[in-house]
């Protein structure tokens, strides 16, 4: 039976979408056969930093509502042939989600797949919330920033009560926190939250914590999840995530203000 995980947040930019895309990559790494899908309708970025954009011509809400089945709509990663994307339709309302409809595409995908990856909007519009009803796990993240900490709290009070499982009476779906763009710099100077901060107020597993890295960026643009760099420290702290969710028990890294050696205090390197 495939596992549904979804990755969601309270507020936008935060690092949904790359970590969508990072953790699914992750997994079919490691050899599992993985689907991301794009909750996002209407804007679409999943795709874009898949770097399959152009490839592109079913998307989810096309199933949905039976104009192309699951097959026709998927994108199998040109990369590793463990990982498919499901992307959005950027001309359709959110509206065109229906319960019924995504219950049923990933009815279909569990069939075949054994991670299915949610990459959900922002806060509790409907995308959000079809893709937090069907999951079995989910991974909050935040930014270390107290606005961004304040809406993961609402999250996670949604996650509890307004799940398939909560309605069911199951056991309850498995939260993990992702703590993102985190600077020890700006922690020492204050200027943002500490990870003990950010654990005190929400109380969630920690999954990871993925440092403030131009490799992110640079990912992106270039349509590469950032786990496949790993040589930069983002992509080792992605790599660290996917470990510790099938059940590695690895210590957290890059936490600390990296020491500068002789030649970097003189020179400022």
């Amino acid at each position: 039976m495939a596992r549904i995980i979804v990755i969601t947040s309270g507020k936008g930019g935060v690092g949904k979408t790359t970590t969508s895309a990072a953790f699914a990559m992750g997994l079919a790494e490691r050899g599992f056969k993985t689907v991301v899908i794009d909750f996002d309708v209407g804007l679409r970025n999943l795709d874009l930093i898949m770097g399959c954009e152009r490839r592109v011509v079913y998307d989810f809400v096309n199933v949905i509502q039976g104009e192309a089945n699951v097959g026709q709509a998927l994108i199998k990663d040109k990369r590793n042939p463990n990982l498919f994307i499901l992307p959005a339709s950027q001309t359709r309302d959110k509206d065109a989600l229906t319960l019924e409809g995504v219950g049923r595409v990933l009815e279909k995908l569990a069939e075949e797949f054994e991670f299915i990856v949610c990459d959900s909007p922002a806060g509790i519009e409907r995308g959000a919330t079809m893709a937090m009803y069907f999951a079995d796990d989910a991974i909050v993240v935040t930014n270390p920033e107290v606005s961004s900490v304040r809406d993961s709290d609402r999250m996670i009070g949604i996650l509890s009560s307004k799940s398939r499982r909560a309605e069911q009476n199951q056991e309850g779906i498995r939260e993990y926190l992702l703590v993102s763009r985190y600077s020890p710099e700006r922690v020492q100077r204050g200027e943002m939250l500490s990870l003990e901060d950010v654990q005190d107020i929400l109380s969630l597993d920690l999954i990871g914590v993925i440092p403030e890295s131009q490799a992110i960026l640079n990912a992106s643009n270039a349509g590469i999840p950032v786990i496949l760099d790993r040589e930069s420290s983002a992509g080792q702290a992605y790599a660290d995530v996917v470990a510790r969710y099938l059940g590695e028990d690895l210590p957290h890294r890059f936490l600390t203000v990296e020491k500068k050696g002789l030649f970097g205090r003189l020179f400022g390197g």
